[in-house]
């Protein structure tokens, strides 16, 4: 089981949505039968097989085990990921583009940097699976408390700094084989932990 997957199309997309699927879904986190499912979320058997099939169709469940009841075979399944993210892919036509409005303080603009990161590394993900390799990755993720508006902007602008010049110091268009990396900082509020 992959502890994330990506979904890229509109179809999955749709169908991982559906409330009783993604139900189903989480419950699958651990392999199950359709039997198993039914008592567990109160749906008949024949509904909770109907679900399983569809999310079996676009790749969300797997067949984890078949046993044998009696005269009849019981399919376990499970989950193919303990969690899922949709790629704004999977809404190609309208998709958040960072350059239509590009204004680094926007919250919109920063929504669509991201919409794009989870686009591109969805893609990377994808790619690095059907090749059988990994994807070379780094990111940091902290938490930062300012005391004033004015000390949230000069952070703001000395980190904006040291970026560029990071970049500046290891950019090397014209090196042969090398390859393009994109770089992605932001700052938001954070939001409170729930207790």
């Amino acid at each position: 089981m992959l502890e994330v997957a990506v979904i890229e199309d509109a179809a999955t997309a749709e169908v991982s949505l559906d409330p009783v699927r993604a139900r189903l879904l989480a419950e699958l986190a651990e392999p199950s039968s359709a039997t198993m499912l039914a008592a567990k979320v109160g749906l008949p058997r024949q509904k909770v097989n109907y679900h399983l099939r569809t999310l079996e169709q676009h790749g969300l469940v797997e067949l984890a085990e078949e046993r044998r009841k009696g005269n009849m075979t019981e399919r376990v399944m499970r989950a193919t990921a303990a969690s899922y993210v949709i790629s704004p892919m999977a809404l190609a036509a309208v998709q958040p583009d960072p350059e239509r409005s590009p204004d680094r303080l926007s919250a919109r603009w920063l929504l669509a940097v991201a919409a794009r990161l989870v686009r591109d590394v969805g893609n990377l993900l994808t790619g690095g699976a059907k090749a059988g390799k990994r994807v070379a990755t780094f990111a940091i993720d902290g938490e930062v408390r300012f005391a004033t508006a004015g000390d949230r902007a000069a952070f703001a602008e000395e980190l904006a700094a040291a970026v560029t010049g990071l970049v500046a110091k290891y950019h090397d268009e014209t090196a042969e084989g090398g390859r393009a990396h994109r770089v992605v900082v932001a700052v938001h509020p954070s939001i409170p932990k729930e207790s």
